[in-house]
């Protein structure tokens, strides 16, 4: 297991690694795993490419984020501005149904509601506007309606266990599946971030799931 300083330096190198990243404005802390971020970035984008940056370095069990979004010259732009922007950007995202999205900004910070029937339509919707020029945030209140019956919990452990052995990821089972109507309760251990995401996205690739629920913890 990684001491405290070996977290820290080696999620300062990954920061370093991301050429979408200025790390020279980024702190960062460690303790017991826990990893946090802090400093200021340009805009929104980059934050999240800061975070996605430090899960993927081992022993990254959990992160907190201090990261400030400071628009500077031609970033600045109106609500009015960017809600026209994003709107625009939607109607041509072609994995999204026509009209299921409304779109609020406040301060730079955009709100998406409505109705999909995949989860990966719901995240191409947050995918498309977290880039956009004088966003500072994305909250995602997006919700999954499907029209297909939900399968059995048996199906669900094996698509998952199919999807990581695909991957040549870790024990699948380690990880265990309850069902609760079109509701997956997903909990146990992994060792990374990405054994997480898998199991994750296999449970939202199940037909007639409207819920996942991750409890997943990571293995010391």
């Amino acid at each position: 297991m990684k001491t405290d300083s070996q977290l820290q330096q080696d999620v300062m190198a990954e920061l370093k690694w991301e050429p979408a990243v200025h790390a020279a404005r980024i702190g960062v802390e460690a303790k017991d795993g826990v990893v946090t971020l802090a400093g200021q970035v340009d805009s929104y984008s980059e934050k999240w490419n800061a975070e996605r940056a430090a899960q993927r370095v081992a022993g990254v069990r959990a992160m907190t984020t201090e990261l400030k979004v400071h628009l500077t010259g031609l970033s600045k732009r109106t609500d009015a501005d960017i809600a026209t922007t994003v709107e625009n950007v939607l109607e041509w995202t072609s994995s999204l149904p026509a009209g299921a999205i409304q779109v609020m900004v406040e301060g730079g910070w955009v709100t998406l509601s409505g109705d999909v029937d995949w989860q990966y339509q719901r995240q191409a919707a947050a995918d498309s506007v977290r880039t956009l020029m004088g966003v500072t945030g994305v909250s995602d209140q997006i919700s999954i309606k499907p029209s297909l019956p939900l399968v059995t919990a048996a199906v669900v452990k094996s698509d998952i266990e199919a999807a990581l052995k695909r991957t040549s990821i870790a024990d699948a089972k380690t990880i265990s599946v309850a069902v609760h109507g079109s509701d997956i309760t997903l909990s146990g251990t992994v060792q990374s971030w990405d054994e997480r995401r898998i199991a994750t996205n296999s449970a939202w690739g199940t037909p007639g799931v409207r819920n996942v629920v991750d409890m997943i913890t990571f293995a010391h």
